[in-house]
């Protein structure tokens, strides 16, 4: 569940770690203060309000190209009444088409709404930024106890707890049978991958732990919070919190490509259904339309204030907070098709990104899940805002649609991106299939020598613990054995072997990612522990699979 999604101080007692926090948010504050004054980030007036003239016939040809069945685009500027426009039809093979109602899941645009109800929360004094979120949780604890007893609110936010990327994801996507509450309690047995707060790492746990504290400090539901809080002032009456919403309402179908190996390859497919993320709402199950999001960047826009009702629902002192930086985010080298469009810097603030455009500051969030790919862009300089969403997993039709409105917007010559995202997309899925195919060559090449695992199957057999899963089953029949794990009833499996003591999934359900298992033995030949990878080069992190090492559970 990539940001694909989710991506600050209030008044208390200062203590040396919060300090140094402090500290470090004012230096990251002051790299965008230097690039400002060096005219990296170039302060701009006026606004075109038209979107380009072009749009209908440029968004016509991204949906040809990248193939994506529907497209929503929701333009907002400031004082103006919004755009909106839509494309496309809502399931492969109907006739009802995306309009301005259609429900698209927003995946991790939804953690903005988290860092809201917070910023909330921090402006009637129920709680600040620096509260320990120990305070307000008492069974909160992470693997480090240095991180448990200082983690604060803020720190939930932005990225930057020590987990490694996607980290415990597993604990609620596919859909497992884990309450928010066992996730909080597991938490504190995953392993961090770097030291707190040294690293840029998203997760997608601790936004499920802030919704939490919401709860906690509301005495409701994150769900009820959202509601009361922000829809209804909103008057957003058909955005749902939740996941689990009749198929029967207007809503868009999710669709794929997950017939290979490599995800993003073979034909575009409708899921076989909507994917049911309740338990992780604070981070990701948000549906909403284009018309409804309007309203939602009219706020953001309006720094808290709703311009429509005049009623303000969070303070400017807030607003500003949580688009400050705070942690940095690694900038990588850019395809030479999209070097155009690479930041100069990139950190993350309270649920947003925030970055340069061609040396323009944004401020921008991706949410992905499983068949939906949504983009959330804001431009504060220039007082403009568009969210884009798509009911496939065009990830790179998204990117293209982005460019194109922020090149409009900025003045700026535009390049022809369709072209360049999509021939930059067919590179990188053809370097993963160069990649997959060397690893099965050298496993035929290996096959003889092997001659087959080590141990009679029946031997592998058996329930296997991880310390923060929890537990699942090797069975094994006359020929074969099959793997499931038990709190994720859509992961069960066949294990084909591969080479040595490793087999690979074919997951009943395709929209999961394949793996490999590996078992290692011990001195006097009985399995000592499970191992698991992704099978694919380009799988999604949340499939976090190396994150697991599964030992035989005594029972």
């Amino acid at each position: 569940m990539a940001e694909r999604p989710v991506h600050e101080n209030g008044p208390g007692v200062i203590t040396m770690m919060q300090a140094q926090a402090n500290a470090a948010r004012r230096r990251v504050a002051g790299l965008v203060a230097t690039l400002l004054s060096v005219g990296c980030l170039v302060v701009v007036a006026g606004a075109q309000a038209a979107p380009p003239a072009d749009l209908d016939g440029y968004a016509e040809r991204a949906l040809e190209t990248f193939g994506a069945p529907g497209m929503a685009v929701t333009i907002v500027e400031r004082g103006r009444p919004s755009v909106v426009r839509t494309y496309g039809v809502q399931r492969l093979g109907e006739p009802t088409k995306v309009d301005e109602h259609t429900l698209f899941s927003i995946g991790s645009t939804t953690k903005a709404f988290t860092s809201a109800l917070l910023a909330m929360l921090v402006d009637e004094k129920k709680l600040t930024w620096d509260t320990k979120v120990s305070d307000v949780l008492p069974g909160f604890k992470m693997y480090d106890p240095y991180a448990s007893s200082e983690m604060t609110v803020l720190d939930l936010l932005v990225h930057r707890s020590g987990l490694g990327p996607g980290a415990g994801d597993l604990l609620f996507y596919p859909p497992t049978t884990f309450s928010r509450a066992e996730i909080l309690h597991r938490l504190r047995y995953i392993k961090p991958a770097t030291s707190f707060r040294s690293a840029y790492a998203y997760d997608n746990l601790l936004y499920i732990v802030a919704g939490l504290v919401v709860e906690a400090v509301e005495k409701a539901s994150w769900e009820d919070v959202v509601r009361r809080r922000v829809f209804d002032p909103l008057q957003m009456k058909r955005t749902s919190p939740v996941s689990s919403i009749p198929n029967a309402v207007n809503r868009a179908w999710p669709h794929g490509r997950f017939s290979s190996e490599v995800r993003g390859t073979g034909p575009l497919t409708p899921l076989p259904g909507h994917l049911a993320l309740d338990v992780a709402a604070p981070a990701g199950a948000i549906n909403s339309s284009a018309s409804e999001i309007a309203r939602w960047l009219e706020l953001l826009l309006g720094q808290g204030l709703d311009p429509r009702t005049g009623t303000r629902l969070y303070s400017e002192a807030v607003a500003r907070e949580m688009w400050l930086p705070h942690t940095v985010v690694p900038i990588y080298a850019a395809p030479p098709l999209l070097a155009t469009a690479r930041p100069n810097f990139r950190a993350y603030a309270l649920g947003w990104n925030t970055s340069d455009y061609r040396g323009r500051r944004i401020v921008s969030h991706g949410g992905g899940l499983p068949g939906f790919a949504t983009m959330f862009v804001i431009v504060p300089d220039r007082d403009i805002a568009f969210a884009i969403f798509t009911n496939s997993e065009e990830n790179g039709m998204l990117s293209s649609m982005q460019y194109r409105l922020l090149d409009h917007y900025l003045d700026l010559k535009s390049p022809d991106w369709i072209d360049a995202v999509s021939k930059t997309q067919a590179e990188r899925i053809a370097k993963a299939q160069v990649q997959l195919a060397k690893v099965k060559e050298q496993s035929a090449n290996e096959q003889g020598a092997a001659k087959g695992p080590s141990l009679p199957l029946a031997q592998y057999a058996g329930r296997y613990r991880d310390a923060w899963y929890g537990t699942a089953t090797i069975e094994s029949s006359a020929d074969s054995l099959s793997m499931r794990f038990d709190h994720t009833p859509t992961m069960a499996s066949k294990l084909e072997h591969v080479r040595f003591d490793t087999f690979r999934t074919r997951w009943t359900d395709r929209v999961i990612e394949d793996a490999y298992v590996t078992f290692a033995l011990k001195s006097d030949g009985s399995v000592d522990r499970m191992a698991m990878r992704a099978v694919s080069p380009l799988a999604d992190f949340s499939f976090d699979y190396q994150d697991l090492l599964f030992v035989p559970d005594p029972q």
